[in-house]
């Protein structure tokens, strides 16, 4: 299959070649949003944490004596059930774990299917190459502006560039644009494809692209 391929003026100069197993893959939503869900439940950070009667500041010494008081006996005032005292069986940090498992072969193909539909949704542009004259953030601001919808909507994600990983560069001068995101092919991530519009990539990457994803088609 073919798509359209533009220079950084974003100006239509021909095309380029895609591998349909990729490019072309049939679009299933529940398979994209079990992978999805898995990978934003993997990255939760556990933030609840109680603590025991061995944390809680104070309680060292023993509130009234063993016996002759006609009290109950306590040891600590830092006890679950006094006040201000420990918690039982209360959330901890380090026995909560919220990772699932994903099978890359399974990560792949969600990311195969999310190339196909933003091709099909016109959001996604191959670009022949990227220079910047004089390596200002406010030269790749002029480019990536071209590529995003809603582009004066500083708030949006709009634009989500994919650059070669000897290519590291760009990703320096698109680091302050709040309405973009640099990566390199290897370090592409399905969350942040869908959580982006339009999608950009250099026409250097296709070729690593399908080596990484007809893997998935197997």
């Amino acid at each position: 299959m073919e798509i359209s391929l533009y220079n950084q003026k974003k100006e239509n100069i021909g095309t380029v070649e895609l591998n349909e197993k990729v490019f072309n893959t049939k679009f299933n939503q529940n398979s994209v949003f079990q992978t999805y869900t898995s990978m934003i439940t993997s990255r939760r950070q556990p933030v609840a944490h109680s603590k025991d009667r061995s944390e809680v500041r104070g309680g060292g010494k023993k509130p009234w004596a063993q016996k002759g008081t006609g009290r109950a006996r306590a040891g600590s005032t830092r006890s679950p059930i006094w006040r201000h005292g420990g918690v039982t069986f209360g959330p901890r940090q380090a026995e909560m774990n919220f990772e699932r498992k994903i099978n890359q072969k399974a990560k792949n193909k969600a990311i195969a299917m999310v190339f196909s539909k933003k091709i099909k949704d016109n959001e996604l542009f191959v670009i022949d190459s990227i220079t910047l004259d004089k390596g200002k953030t406010k030269e790749m601001s002029v480019i990536a502006s071209l590529f995003a919808k809603d582009k004066f909507k500083k708030t949006n994600k709009a634009l989500y560039l994919i650059l070669p990983d000897a290519d590291k560069g760009l990703i320096r001068f698109t680091r302050n644009l709040p309405f973009a995101f640099a990566t390199t092919v290897s370090s592409i991530d399905l969350v942040d494809m869908l959580n982006y519009k339009n999608i950009v990539m250099l026409k250097d990457v296709i070729v690593s692209i399908e080596k990484k994803l007809i893997k998935a088609k197997k």
